[in-house]
């Protein structure tokens, strides 16, 4: 088995609440597994414990109980962000520079200079689509061309692993759509993503695997196709069957001359499983009570 890109192993966080005698169970006895090259994404009501995990993984909050690594190395060592590239959910930019500027700064930030320096700035506003947006000021930018710069200088120093805590936020579904299209292309270039995320039809469309958090516990998790395949249930796709074939059964379609192309569970959407595994028992109680 290949070392996990991002590996969270039974970690608890707890914070006291000041001037309380009191404390919050943000994270519960979390587990899970990146592999290198997925688009994971993590799901989670406001107040599930989402970004609480992002940080831990990224080093920024460290556990009360557990840990997390970065491709082995424990996420609290200097040496295991090297490899991460890292875009929040309202990142901070200097206004006054322009978006080439920007690049720059945070490819020195980085350790790049002279030719190699000039070659990824033009590289990734050439990937993100801001090329001829490059002298224009951050000031003018909007919340899509931030968000895209933003993804470009999470690159600048060509990361293994992209963490990326809502990067639609506020976008119009254009500029969403152009993110998907980026992350996606980071796939293909086999950069691993983790991504935090609310807009669960982007996550269907673009997410190999997924957890699901409520109230710090990790309540589902699995491949997207088993989360929303439909249990005891198959679907049968036929190549020339009659009208008459449908209602028939494989053997029996086989008899007749028809192939099956394909064999499946019906799916349901990830909105619904999203929505059963962060249902609270009284709600739940309530659905199912006549």
């Amino acid at each position: 088995m290949s070392e996990p890109a991002v590996a969270v192993i039974g970690v608890t966080k707890i914070f006291p609440v000041p001037f309380q005698r009191r404390s919050v169970v943000a994270l519960r006895d979390l587990t899970l597994r990146v592999s290198p090259g997925q688009i994971y994404g993590l799901l989670g009501p406001n107040g599930s414990g989402k970004s609480t995990t992002l940080k831990i993984i990224l080093g920024l909050v460290p556990p009360t109980k557990g840990r997390a690594e970065i491709f082995g190395k424990d996420s609290n060592l200097v040496a295991s962000r090297e490899a991460v590239g890292f875009l929040p959910e309202s990142p901070y930019f200097h206004k006054y520079l322009t978006g080439e500027e920007t690049l720059r700064f945070h490819g020195k930030l980085g350790g790049l200079r002279g030719a190699a320096l000039k070659n990824r700035v033009e590289e990734l506003l050439a990937l993100v689509g801001l090329t001829n947006a490059r002298k224009r000021r951050l000031g003018g930018y909007s919340k899509g061309m931030l968000q895209r710069i933003g993804l470009a200088q999470a690159l600048v120093h060509e990361p293994a692993l992209v963490v990326l805590d809502e990067p639609t936020a506020g976008v119009d579904p254009a500029g969403a759509g152009e993110i998907r299209d980026l992350i996606l292309h980071l796939k293909e270039r086999g950069i691993t993503v983790l991504l935090s995320s609310h807009l669960l039809g982007q996550v269907q469309e673009i997410c190999d695997r997924v957890g699901i958090l409520a109230n710090g516990v990790l309540v589902r998790e699995g491949a997207l196709d088993d989360l929303l395949g439909i249990e005891n249930q198959t679907e049968l796709v036929l190549e020339n069957a009659s009208p008459e074939l449908l209602g028939e059964i494989e053997t029996l379609a086989s008899k007749r001359g028809a192939r099956v192309l394909d064999r499946r569970r019906p799916r349901t959407s990830l909105e619904r499983v999203f929505l059963e595994a962060t249902e609270s028992p009284r709600e739940q109680t309530r659905r199912d009570t006549p």
